[in-house]
């Protein structure tokens, strides 16, 4: 608590507005307060501009920022307790630092939709009504609706919500009101936490672990009055949810809860009924694909401690968990754990930063683990747990490249995977095909001209969705009707080229007459219950063919499945992109770990036209941790993340010339000065994407051996850049620790 104002002085408000503005602004309180009991936390709503907005204090003192006179009260004090609790301040404040963002913006970002309005926090739950002291009351004679509700709420002691009261007829909420006024009945919000929030009728019996198994959780539950990150590298169908679990349940009965934080929460529904059939605590669920009202009350619960396991998606690690005791990142290695426009925050890196901040363990899983993190545990920083072998009678499934050079291909399917897949389906066994492309095909063309259709907005072609019938944009979203003949010579000979899921899907059901094939992609699963139906019929054990996207490739157990063949396994192994090889490997060995999981041995068929790529032969012949080691030495060879610290300064506008005008601007202004600190400006280039939704980008690298000498650079350009007139000709955004470089 703050201590009261024993001064003369006014106290001033220093708050985080959520503007492109790194700076903290200073606002006297609103004129029915003094400030002295104003917490850091709390929302205010402050004038700014010629608009109001919703701040959070961030600290209150006696002497302002700048010139008193200048000084303005805020206008109402949304909360009187902290809705930003300490610790999630403090997360903030460490984050908006590392990644040279204004903090306004970030709290902004962090808070529950419901708190992004200039009004005080709302109950989640609904309310419910009840008898004023529980005791019966005489009938109102002389308004029967009033007497029904009371012999309504009469027979429910815990009170009536209103579903419950609905049945009383028309016009019944005017008539409680009047039983309120009354003082015959009160009103509350009653926590009943729902059925996604809900215990379990009865926990599952925890699995007895591997001796493997035994070792990490024992290791992990030995230090959980203590900061420590435990790198859980365990290779597919090794158990490692189980290990999750039953660290979960010791820190559980400590009376703790618990942050498990997964890529995408869409994507893992069987992690999600794992945890809520294990435990008898509620469960909380947090991601995007929730509406803003669920969202808000999955926040409160966690909030309040009602909810004492909280799985949500990369914001989740800002969510306020006050008994907090673990923190668990399930495919730690994974891409969308980083945040890629707005604030740009990595939220496996923040967990740990959390943790640090807590005093309590935190726990990176992945059969494929980040170069970042396998570093970290060569450094001694974290502590590296190893699960070698597979849980049960399941094998490691066998590898093969099949050669596609000189090959006929059928709709991009070569005659060994095809024969392959025959023999796994005679033998009642279900086949997985994989292919990173959606849609029917990437490119259609006209066989006379050689026109093609491009999009209009970005520099790459539209993608045939022959289901639709459209040519859609992946990147921008554009879309338009397949034309009947070419828009430049008029001729029909319109040709698909290249293969999508669509293609392949459609390939399988010609060649695999009365076998369900199922596709399990972005466009064939929208919406919440879509994938867990699909996932439904592959459960089913029948035999089957499942054609999909990296949306199959984890957090996914098909026991059934026993072949796996990969689609066009070429496309990551010639980017411009540092990252595309490790990308590509942890891809190929996820979706390889689907085959094999119980007790028939998995087969996984790898076409490619470079059967002897360095990165495909160390995968096949010495698996993830040979590739790894050898990308490992390759990085440090070259100066590259984790053995450097890089950013990247982004620009974009309408026109051609403006985003690499302004980028040779800062390198020119300031490449002495990064220089002398350590920091190498480099570029400035077009970005891979020139042009995406019709703005131009250009992208400037900076590259420093030392990450304080970088972040020091970085906070400095950002406050330079805000006030600089050049920047307010193109769009531009700092990204510390870039995932990719598109």
């Amino acid at each position: 608590m703050p201590k009261p104002n024993t001064s003369r002085g006014p106290i001033y408000l220093r708050t985080a507005v959520p503007a492109p503005l790194s700076q903290l602004f200073d606002y006297l309180p609103p004129p029915a307060h003094n400030g002295s009991a104003v917490q850091p936390g709390v929302r205010v709503l402050v004038p700014f501009g010629r608009s109001n907005k919703v701040a959070v204090v961030v600290a209150t003192g006696t002497e302002p920022g700048v010139a008193a006179a200048r000084v303005r009260p805020a206008i109402q004090l949304l909360d009187s307790l902290p809705t930003v609790p300490r610790p999630i301040m403090r997360l903030a404040q460490w984050a908006a630092d590392y990644y040279a963002h204004p903090l306004g913006d970030v709290m902004h970002g962090i808070l529950p939709p419901p708190a992004r309005l200039a009004k005080p926090l709302p109950s989640p739950y609904p309310h419910r009504w009840r008898l004023a002291g529980g005791d019966a009351v005489a009938p109102q004679s002389r308004a029967p609706l009033q007497s029904r509700l009371l012999e309504q709420l009469a027979g429910a002691p815990d009170g009536l919500d209103a579903d419950g009261l609905a049945a009383c007829g028309g016009g019944w909420r005017r008539a409680l009101a009047a039983l309120v006024d009354k003082g015959l009945v009160e009103v509350s919000r009653h926590y009943a936490p729902p059925a996604r929030f809900g215990k379990a009728p009865g926990g599952d019996p925890p699995v007895t672990p591997n001796a493997e198994q035994a070792a990490a959780i024992e290791a992990i539950c030995t230090s959980l009055d203590e900061f420590g990150v435990f790198a859980l590298e365990g290779v597919t169908g090794s158990g490692k949810t189980e290990v999750y679990l039953q660290v979960m349940h010791q820190v559980l009965q400590r009376g703790c809860q618990v942050l498990l934080l997964v890529p995408e929460i869409g994507l893992t529904p069987q992690l999600v009924a794992r945890v809520r059939s294990r435990f008898r605590y509620p469960v909380a669920v947090l991601h995007s694909a929730l509406t803003d009202s669920e969202r808000y009350r999955a926040w409160f619960a966690a909030r309040e401690g009602h909810a004492r396991v909280l799985l949500g998606t990369r914001s989740a690690v800002f969510a306020p968990l006050p008994d907090l005791g673990l923190i668990i990142v399930d495919e730690e290695h994974d891409a969308s754990l980083k945040q890629q426009d707005g604030f740009r925050y990595h939220a496996r890196d923040l967990a740990v930063v959390r943790a640090q901040h807590a005093g309590i363990p935190a726990v990176l899983g992945s059969a494929t683990p980040s170069l970042e993190t396998l570093a970290n545990a060569q450094r001694g920083r974290y502590r590296h747990l190893r699960l070698r072998q597979r849980t049960g009678s399941a094998s490691f499934p066998v590898l093969k490249l099949v050669d596609l050079k000189r090959r006929p291909l059928r709709e991009g399917l070569s005659e060994p995977l095809l024969e392959a897949a025959r023999t796994h389906l005679a033998n009642d066994d279900q086949v997985l095909i994989f292919i990173n492309r959606r849609g029917f095909a990437p490119t259609l063309l006209c066989h006379d001209c050689a026109w093609a259709a491009d999009c209009p907005r970005c520099d790459s072609r539209l993608t045939l969705h022959r289901g639709k019938k459209k040519l859609q944009c992946h990147h921008c979203g554009h879309s338009t009707a397949v034309p009947a003949q070419c828009p430049d010579c008029a001729s029909e000979a319109l040709s698909p080229v290249g293969e999508g899921t669509e293609r392949i899907e459609a390939a399988m059901r010609e060649r695999f007459p009365g076998t369900p094939v199922l596709r399990i992609d972005r466009d064939n699963v929208r919406g919440r219950d879509r994938l867990e139906q699909v996932l439904a019929q592959v459960a089913a054990a029948e035999p089957c063919i499942l054609v999909g996207t990296q949306m199959l490739a984890k957090g996914h157990h098909f026991p059934r499945v026993t072949l796996v063949g990969v689609i066009n396994a070429d496309r990551g192994l010639y980017s411009v992109d540092f990252r595309a090889p490790e990308q590509l490997a942890q891809l190929i060995v996820q979706v390889a770990g689907r085959a094999g999981r119980a007790a028939k041995p998995g087969e996984v068929l790898i076409q490619t036209h470079n059967p002897e790529h360095p990165l495909l032969t160390l995968l096949i012949d010495k698996g993830y941790p040979g590739f790894s080691d050898a990308a490992l030495r390759e990085r440090r060879a070259a100066a590259l993340p984790p053995f450097a610290r890089i950013a990247l300064l982004r620009a974009e506008a309408n026109t051609v010339a403006h985003p690499s005008r302004f980028l040779q601007f800062v390198r020119d202004t300031y490449a002495a000065p990064a220089s002398a600190g350590g920091v190498q400006l480099l570029g400035p280039v077009p970005a891979p994407m020139e042009r995406m939704a019709g703005r131009y980008r250009a992208q400037l690298l900076l590259h420093s051996s030392a990450r304080r000498a970088l972040h020091d650079f970085c906070k400095t350009l950002r406050r330079d850049l805000e006030q600089h007139a050049q920047s307010r000709r193109v769009r531009w955004s700092l990204d510390i620790d870039p995932q990719d470089s598109l």
